[in-house]
């Protein structure tokens, strides 16, 4: 967690320089995938000598910190030993190995949890709720929650909404751009964490894959 949260700020770092003179990453969903780093590359090299000096000392931090993340990932893998939930949760979009793992060490017993609704608020998907004057406000993911599950249901958010483009008709890619285009970016990757929770909780209480729900058996799809 804490060297994925590192990786996310040199990229923002990047990013704002980059911004700073008008420039992007044109031609890839991704600044940092294979085929984002040759346009990067470029786009660094318009940059003011001493700025680009700067922005390549960053990307060696970020090139660094992967590599650490590489190694955690490759420790887990020899670790823990595939079993049958973690295939289940595998079979949730945006979830690998790594993500399954933390999920699957965080929940305990899905049993604890009588419904779908409050494994979502005890994971940190479901917003707080502000309502006054017959009026609701939806507020910010809430902070007293088990901090390793929200990571994990939001890092599959994520990449879930870098990666949209190959799953056009997914319900999880469908739920992200009908929020985002409401609410915003950062919204729509809660609707979308808080879509996977639900998910995980069904996955291990029925033992069965992730299937394409319809268009109201999620209470997430209706923020």
């Amino acid at each position: 967690m804490v060297l994925t949260q590192q990786r996310a700020k040199l990229k923002n770092r990047i990013h704002a320089t980059l911004a700073k003179y008008a420039l992007r990453v044109e031609g890839s969903s991704d600044a940092f995938n294979k085929k984002g780093r040759l346009e990067l590359a470029r786009c660094l090299q318009t940059l003011p000598e001493l700025t680009r000096y700067s922005a390549e000392r960053v990307l060696d931090q970020l090139d660094s910190v992967e590599e650490q993340i590489g190694l955690f990932e490759q420790r887990m893998k020899e670790v823990f030993t595939p079993c049958e939930d973690l295939r289940l949760l595998m079979s949730l979009p945006g979830v690998g190995f790594i993500l399954a793992v933390v999920i699957l060490s965080e929940v305990g017993d899905i049993e604890r949890f009588p419904r779908a609704a409050q494994f979502a608020s005890y994971a940190g998907t479901t917003p707080r709720v502000h309502a006054s004057g017959g009026k609701v406000h939806l507020g910010q993911l809430r902070q007293d929650v088990n901090r390793y599950l929200k990571w994990a249901f939001v890092e599959a958010a994520n990449s879930i909404s870098l990666t949209r483009r190959r799953c056009p008709r997914r319900h999880v890619t469908l739920l992200y751009e009908r929020v985002r285009s409401r609410r915003g970016h950062q919204t729509a990757v809660g609707a979308v964490a808080r879509h996977l929770a639900e998910a995980v909780y069904w996955v291990l209480k029925k033992r069965e894959e992730y299937r394409e729900p319809t268009q109201c058996s999620i209470s997430s799809t209706k923020r």
